[in-house]
Parts: C-alpha cells; sequence; structure tokens
C-alpha cells in the first residue's frame, strides 16, 4: 500500500524558513518522480516543484522559483521541501505526490502559516 506522510509544517513569520519532509512507503521510492502541491483557503490546488528519480532534475512554480527546494533522500524514502523566505501567500497546505502504476496518491497534508 503506498503511503505518504508529510511533516515539518507549522506557523512562520514573514521571511522565514521551514523544512517540509515527506516520508513514503509501498514503492519503491527511488523509481518515481515526486511532487509537492499546495492548496490555500478557499483556493484549488497549486503545483509547486517536482524532482525526477531518474535524472534528480528539478522543477519550480514561478511563484516558488528561487526560494524552494526539493530534494530527495532515496536510501531514507523521503522527499524534502526547504521553504526560505517565506511570505504570507505561501500560506497552504502542502502535499506530496506522486503517481504509482497509473493511480495518483498524496499524503494528508501539512499546515504551513507564514503570518506575524
Amino acid at each position: 500500500e503506498v503511503q505518504l506522510v508529510e511533516s515539518g509544517g507549522g506557523l512562520v513569520q514573514p521571511g522565514g524558513s521551514l523544512r517540509l519532509s515527506c516520508a513514503a512507503s509501498g514503492f519503491t521510492f527511488g523509481s518515481y518522480d515526486m511532487s509537492w502541491v499546495r492548496q490555500a483557503p478557499g483556493k484549488g490546488p497549486e503545483w509547486v516543484s517536482r524532482i525526477n528519480s531518474g535524472t534528480g532534475n528539478t522543477y519550480y512554480a514561478d511563484s516558488v522559483k528561487g526560494r524552494f527546494t526539493i530534494s530527495r533522500d532515496n536510501a531514507k524514502n523521503t522527499l524534502y521541501l526547504q521553504m526560505n523566505s517565506l511570505k504570507p501567500e505561501d500560506t497552504a497546505v502542502y502535499y506530496c505526490k506522486t503517481r504509482v502504476r497509473r493511480t495518483d496518491y498524496r499524503g494528508q497534508g501539512t499546515q504551513v502559516t507564514v503570518s506575524s
């Protein structure tokens, strides 16, 4: 059974940093692309970042480019999102996401609130 468990969210002031983690199980983590998406209150899901399985190439939404860094540790089956220079508009529930055997999976999410 594919499981994704996010952690690391919280309340942070504007300009602060957080590192999110996503612990994966139930599939060969290193063989699959992984993504972060977020959903702000009253809005639809927004793709944030992706990291490829083979090349490790990374991709970012324009809204987070230069501030967020996605990474993965295949030995630990864990995906990360380092978020710096956080802004109030980054407030959202953050989810890690993958597609395994034509089925999309995401975790329960972790809340990130950026406020003074």
